[in-house]
């Protein structure tokens, strides 16, 4: 049974909920599964697992610094162990921007990182203006209506494929086997 680490990154939930679907689909196929908030700034032995699985949501165009922190706090061990990341982000709602290769914030984490995982997922994320504070809530709908997306201040709209990230979770279970 390979042990699992899921090590996230989350602005508002969102990716946490993927995490946890992961989690399901993983422990599904008997992988042992830790899911682990890299924003706690916690320290955590990375060689108490078989696969590592890093994920994170991008705002703003960005993922946090904490992800590019949690990945460089533990070089040497992700290198010696196989791996997997996956990025969330609106962008990825739209056909052409929806995989590893095509994914303007994949191809900038993977500028700004030498950390080269074997498997890489993007995922959809979800609009939540009614959680948003009231500046977050304005830029977004700005961006959104600048990429032709939903605007409506009073609603939630999600985007995730859940089916593409259980075969993402499928692909991750079998870097067990390597």
């Amino acid at each position: 049974m390979p042990r699992t680490l899921i090590a996230y990154s989350t602005v508002d939930g969102h990716t946490l909920r993927i995490c946890r679907r992961l989690q399901q689909v993983l422990e599904g196929l008997n992988c042992s599964v830790v899911l682990f908030d890299i924003s706690t700034g916690q320290f955590l032995d990375l060689t108490a697992f078989d696969i590592v699985v890093i994920g994170g949501s991008v705002r703003y165009g960005k993922h946090r610094p904490a992800l590019y922190q949690f990945i460089e706090s533990n070089r040497e061990a992700l290198d010696r162990k196989p791996g997997a990341f996956f990025s969330v982000s609106l962008v990825a709602r739209k056909a052409g921007k929806d995989t590893p290769e095509s994914n303007p914030y994949v191809r900038a984490f993977r500028r700004k990182t030498t950390w080269v995982p074997m498997q890489v997922g993007v995922f959809a994320g979800k609009i939540d203006y009614p959680r948003y504070s009231f500046m977050d809530r304005q830029v977004i709908r700005i961006i959104m209506s600048l990429t032709n997306g939903p605007t409506d201040p009073t609603a939630s709209t999600e985007f995730t494929d859940w089916q593409a990230v259980d075969k993402f979770a499928h692909r991750v279970s079998n870097l067990g086997s390597i």
